[in-house]
């Protein structure tokens, strides 16, 4: 059974979660906390924000780089404790100068606290979170510190964020929106701007969309992601 969750409803059930369980990054999800002395609480303050649904054109919500200096590999070393190896690789080109790492790996601890709780709702909800943006950096941290949901990322990886999609971004295929707002529409065009598909939905249930081989361009609002439906790739 499909829930028909609008984004700020999967907010609110991972902030929601994460108030009863402490949120603590030793989630059992493989990220864990740096050994002995543990995290320090001000790490909690590091925990990326989940907005509404972003645009993206790309389909990729993995944050883009900071220009800020990094600090050396061989600077990234816990106030107490130590790291694990994966935890020291998801920080390696990750924490600023002058940061305390262990905050930084907080982030990515949270993000897999987010998609962990998710998932138990709705697969579908968990992935879309990952296409919109809504939870961010979701590759890197899965990678590193709870490759248990990488799944969650390949998937995400083949969907559509809100926005203007074209050239090589599309994949012809069937594509669906889990949880649209009720101002949800949609438009697929092919060469010379010749409308190929389009429709709205005010029900905020599930729509289904056909991306064809001739689509040039594919325009998305207020349907917060699509996911691919059955082998699209």
């Amino acid at each position: 059974m499909r829930y028909p969750f609008l984004a700020g409803a999967a907010v609110a059930l991972a902030t929601a979660a994460l108030a009863a369980c402490g949120s603590s990054g030793g989630s059992g999800d493989g990220g864990g906390k740096a050994a002995a002395g543990g995290t320090p609480s001000a790490a909690a303050s590091a925990a990326p924000s989940v907005a509404g649904p972003t645009a993206s054109p790309s389909g990729s919500q993995a944050a883009k780089p900071s220009s800020t200096p990094k600090a050396p590999a061989g600077d990234i070393t816990p106030a107490t404790g130590t790291f694990t190896k994966k935890q020291k690789e998801y920080l390696t080109d990750r924490v600023p100068k002058g940061m305390d790492p262990a905050a930084v790996l907080q982030t990515g601890q949270e993000t897999c606290d987010r998609l962990r709780y998710l998932v138990k709702a709705d697969r579908d909800i968990a992935v879309a979170a990952v296409v919109s943006g809504e939870v961010a950096d979701a590759e890197p941290a899965v990678t590193h510190l709870c490759p248990q949901h990488q799944d969650l990322v390949d998937e995400a990886a083949l969907g559509y964020a809100d926005g203007t999609h074209k050239g090589p971004a599309l994949r012809p295929g069937r594509y669906r929106a889990p949880s649209p707002t009720k101002a949800c529409s949609w438009q697929v065009a092919g060469a010379k701007g010749k409308e190929l598909e389009a429709g709205s939905s005010g029900t905020g249930k599930q729509v289904e969309i056909t991306i064809a081989d001739s689509a040039r361009t594919f325009t998305s609002t207020g349907c917060y992601a699509w996911l691919p439906q059955g082998d699209n790739g």
